[in-house]
């Protein structure tokens, strides 16, 4: 139940967005039925909104393979991070289904448990899929009725979504900004300058990231030291704690006297068994 819980408001959110995913799959041309199993099985903006690029531009199985494999490749640190948490009695099948639901939002909110129970992480992503997956239908399905000039309006709603996506790490991040600039600048030129302008967009996708993330992993490397600080903090705090808790044991075992959490002081008594 508490694996659901926490699971709304990720459905919720995956809903709206999804909408936008759904409009964009009836402007490729694709039927809005099919548009549901595309969902189901890649629950990924990122990764259908390139997709359903490439299929709409009749690109290759290969070109969409090596495209989405780059755009999705996060999560593969993310199932790998969230294993080590996963309690024991979960087997192989139940690890592959909790990795088929691995998205940003839903490792948010399981990453951060002491003990990630298989039952938890089922919950949590139950409602995020079947609400990505209802809102992709519904978006394809009103795409259909809408007038032309609405659905082109409507068409804005994917590229605010990954504004929203890009922006807060952007903000959090000078290295981040700087990556995301080079791969911007990267997919202009690629996209316009004489020669290179005819690639396909999921090669110039694919070309925009790895020369971007090659940049960024080169002279811009994330530097976990802040990480390492926060940890040893926060070791230096439970020593503290320790500490004072083992004072207080002191305390008692000296004096016979036992101070309260509310700051009351309790005593204990010493009599051995002598008579008032």
């Amino acid at each position: 139940m508490a694996g659901l819980k926490v699971g709304v408001p990720i459905a919720l959110g995956y809903f709206a967005v999804s909408l936008a995913v759904g409009l964009y799959w009836m402007k490729s041309g694709f039927t809005p039925f099919a548009s549901g199993i595309f969902s189901a099985l890649n629950v990924s903006s990122t990764g259908e909104f390139a997709a359903l690029s490439i299929m709409a531009a009749r690109g290759g199985l290969f070109e969409l393979a090596l495209t989405t494999a780059l755009v999705n490749m996060r999560y593969i640190l993310m199932s790998a991070s969230l294993a080590q948490r996963l309690a024991g009695n979960a087997g192989t099948g139940a690890r592959l289904l909790l990795a088929f639901g691995i998205t940003d939002e839903i490792y948010a909110v399981n990453i951060g448990r002491t003990r990630l129970t298989a039952s938890h992480y089922f919950g949590s992503m139950l409602l995020p899929i079947l609400g990505w997956i209802a809102g992709t239908i519904l978006g394809a399905v009103v795409g259909e009725v809408i007038p032309p000039s609405v659905q082109a309006a409507a068409g804005i709603l994917l590229y605010a979504m990954f504004v929203a996506i890009v922006i807060p790490p952007i903000m959090g991040s000078s290295k981040v900004a700087i990556v995301a600039a080079i791969a911007a600048a990267i997919s202009v030129v690629l996209a316009y300058a004489p020669g290179v302008s005819a690639l396909a967009f999921g090669w110039r996708v694919i070309i925009a990231t790895l020369v971007a993330a090659g940049l960024g992993a080169t002279f811009f490397p994330h530097n976990p030291a802040h990480v390492h600080e926060s940890a040893r903090t926060n070791e230096s705090v439970d020593e503290s704690r320790i500490s004072k808790k083992q004072g207080v044991l002191g305390e008692i075992n000296e004096s016979g006297e036992l101070f309260s959490e509310s700051g009351e002081r309790e005593a204990i008594s010493q009599e051995d068994g002598r008579e008032q």
